[in-house]
């Protein structure tokens, strides 16, 4: 479904991204972990075009793209058939839970204010939220947010989600109803790509973990085989095992 090959990506002098593959197969869950500074998020950023790599080649449905010479109108075309869910939820303070789905809808994939209210209350009450869509951030707690953010991405019907930490940012308490909404996604076949630090999330919900370190994949496989049976002893240490 979603497949980079050979992706390069530096930040003035540094290299951040080294030569990355990697395949997320349809109605999968991807979880990417890997320490601070592996270049994860940077890794999720490349897949939508929020950060542009420098060299690699992405195949996305009917799309196969040059990243370093792919246009600012196929961007948006790929960028309109996924979502990001970002660790701070960058929701409008000034705008209640529901516009701030609607938003989005109406503005960027000009859906009509009646389809968008509709999706995006369908959105909320998904993620449990429903009665709280006159809310505004301020009056919600952070994982409240969040599931807000989560709404946002279900609303656009996306063919894949991308998750940036999602909970990172949560204490403990707030952040197992952030994972159950993900987890319930992931039970209906939603396809998603997720960095974090939550291992026995990962563990239990991922099809694929691949480990990163220094901008290489150091590691790939099934949550089982990661886990239980690390192959390389740079992953061996990083899950202390």
């Amino acid at each position: 479904m979603l497949k980079l090959t050979n992706v390069h990506k530096s930040f003035d002098k540094t290299e951040v991204l080294k030569g990355i593959s990697l395949n997320v197969e349809k109605g999968s869950v991807t979880a990417i972990i890997g320490p601070s500074g592996a270049g994860k998020t940077t890794l999720l950023r490349c897949m939508n075009f929020l950060e542009k790599a420098d060299s690699g080649t992405l195949d996305f449905d009917e799309f196969h793209l040059d990243l370093e010479k792919v246009s600012k109108k196929t961007m948006l075309e790929v960028r309109r058939k996924t979502a990001f869910v970002f660790q701070n939820y960058n929701l409008f303070a000034n705008m209640p839970a529901l516009q701030n789905v609607m938003e989005g809808l109406v503005t960027a994939r000009k859906v009509s204010k009646a389809e968008a209210k509709d999706r995006a209350l369908k959105a909320l009450e998904k993620v449990g939220l429903k009665d709280k869509a006159d809310f505004y951030p301020s009056s919600l707690s952070g994982g409240q947010q969040q599931r807000v953010g989560i709404a946002r991405a279900i609303a656009v019907n996306p063919e894949v989600i991308l998750f940036d930490e999602p909970t990172s940012a949560l204490d403990p308490e707030l952040t197992g109803e952030v994972l159950s909404v993900i987890k319930e996604l992931a039970a209906e076949g939603t396809t998603m790509v997720i960095v974090t630090h939550e291992m026995s999330f990962a563990r239990d919900t991922a099809d694929k973990v691949i480990f990163m370190d220094k901008g290489v994949i150091v590691e790939e496989g099934s949550a089982a085989e990661l886990f239980t049976n690390p192959k390389n002893a740079r992953t061996r240490q990083f899950l202390k095992i």
